[in-house]
């Protein structure tokens, strides 16, 4: 097992790493739509903030060896499920013709009042 580290992903908000490179896969924490180079969280644009969380799994992914067509799963969390369309639109334009396993949840809250968290499971 490797943990996995990203100065191209924001800092941890909490006692976790990026992410755990385990066997044939990689296993990213979630990621909330921080900037890696401001540390602020991108709150009022939902397109913006879907993008941002993206690309901080990505980087992670790319730090462990691997890339994003070899996403296996993605999980999505939402704060108002009413975000879904446009966070497709982003979501979609991100992966193109790669379509990974996805499960979507709207959730009460998340961490410095996030509006959309995501985690990824790449293979090697």
């Amino acid at each position: 097992m490797e943990i996995l580290k990203s100065d191209k992903a924001p800092k941890a908000v909490g006692p976790y790493c990026h992410g755990i490179k385990h066997g044939d896969f990689i296993f990213t924490s979630g990621q909330l739509p921080i900037n890696p180079e401001t540390d602020e969280i991108i709150i009022d644009d939902i397109k913006a903030a879907a993008k941002q969380a993206l690309e901080n799994c990505k980087a992670i992914i790319e730090e462990g060896g691997s890339s994003i067509d070899k996403v296996v799963k993605v999980t999505v969390f939402l704060v108002d499920l009413n975000d879904f369309a446009a966070v497709n639109e982003v979501y979609s334009e991100f992966f193109g013709d790669h379509k990974p396993a996805r499960s979507c949840f709207e959730i009460s809250k998340l961490p410095k009042d996030g509006r959309v968290e995501m985690e990824m499971i790449a293979a090697l």
